[in-house]
């Protein structure tokens, strides 16, 4: 099994790839705060694959929860300013962990060819821009 690790400045570009294949971002940062991308030719069994879905299920909780606790104290009467603020921080970072997640889980969704793209636009158009 082959795996190597590199680092972008841009926060979400597009995938690099390595011997045409698309590159995973993982869900941490490098040196500087850069993404950091994963080449690895078995994305199921590598180690760091494993690691990666498991620190972005982590995220994906923490966002959840924080997202609940935000809930419950904006509920009934107004948290202070300085509550606010205190809700802001973790906010932010969940919110940037879970785009992150969605940037690299969608990068690595099978690419529709042109039949089945017209289709879901199809879909698209009656079910929801009606």
């Amino acid at each position: 099994m082959t795996e190597s690790v590199y680092s972008s400045t841009d926060p979400f570009p597009d995938a690099p790839t390595a011997g045409g294949v698309a590159l995973r971002l993982l869900p941490w940062s490098g040196e500087d705060g850069r993404p950091c991308y994963l080449s690895t030719d078995d994305e199921k069994s590598s180690y760091l694959s494993r690691l990666a879905d498991n620190l972005e299920a982590v995220q994906l909780g923490m966002a959840e929860k924080l997202l609940g606790y935000v809930a419950e104290a904006t509920k009934g009467e107004s948290p202070s300013e300085t509550e606010l603020r205190s809700m802001v921080a973790p906010l932010s970072q969940a919110l940037r962990d879970v785009l992150r997640v969605a940037h690299s889980r969608g990068k690595r969704l099978p690419v529709l060819d042109d039949k089945a793209s017209a289709e879901a636009s199809a879909v698209i158009d009656r079910e929801i821009i009606r």
